[in-house]
């Protein structure tokens, strides 16, 4: 049963990430860690807490990271609903909150030294929440971190050996 949930969360995940065809790297609690087909990169996604009507988006979260290229732990963001423009969108890992990039329904982190943060944080963590302005009013999109720290270690390994 547990095994089964598993596979049907990486299969929803890899869907909504628009790669359909990935090798699972890890699946456990909340995440799945994926490479890519083309082996130029390793993801661990996770969807959001709250599960989507049919026919909308999935809030979800990946942390990438490019074999041999720019991006180690970049963080994205999918929002459960476009933010209003101009507004803030924080993310919020165990009481401790990074300010996002955001455009429409999507954020992202930083740069390196913000998403060295994140996964440290991330790792102490209980709990996290993405907050942002919609239309209308404000949302919170929340995320269970049981298998995170795992799922981000095994995309960074599986992303620094060469291919």
């Amino acid at each position: 049963m547990r095994r089964c949930f598993r596979f049907a969360l990486a299969l929803a995940l890899l869907a909504a990430s628009g790669s359909v065809r990935a090798r699972t790297l890890f699946a456990g609690g909340h995440w799945v860690a994926v490479e890519r087909a083309d082996g130029r990169s390793c993801a661990a996604l996770a969807r959001s807490e709250l599960i989507a009507p049919r026919g909308s988006d999935q809030a979800r979260v990946s942390f990438t990271f490019d074999r041999g290229g720019p991006r180690q732990g970049e963080l994205h963001v999918r929002l459960s609903r476009p933010a209003r423009a101009g507004s803030s969108v924080l993310l919020v890992v165990g009481g401790q909150p990074f300010q996002l990039l955001g455009r429409g329904a999507d954020a992202w982190s930083r740069g390196p030294a913000q998403e060295a943060a994140l996964i440290a944080a991330l790792r102490r963590a209980g709990d996290m929440r993405v907050r942002f302005r919609g239309f209308g009013s404000g949302y919170t999109d929340r995320y269970l971190l049981a298998g995170a720290p795992t799922a981000i270690d095994a995309a960074a390994a599986a992303c620094s050996r060469p291919r």
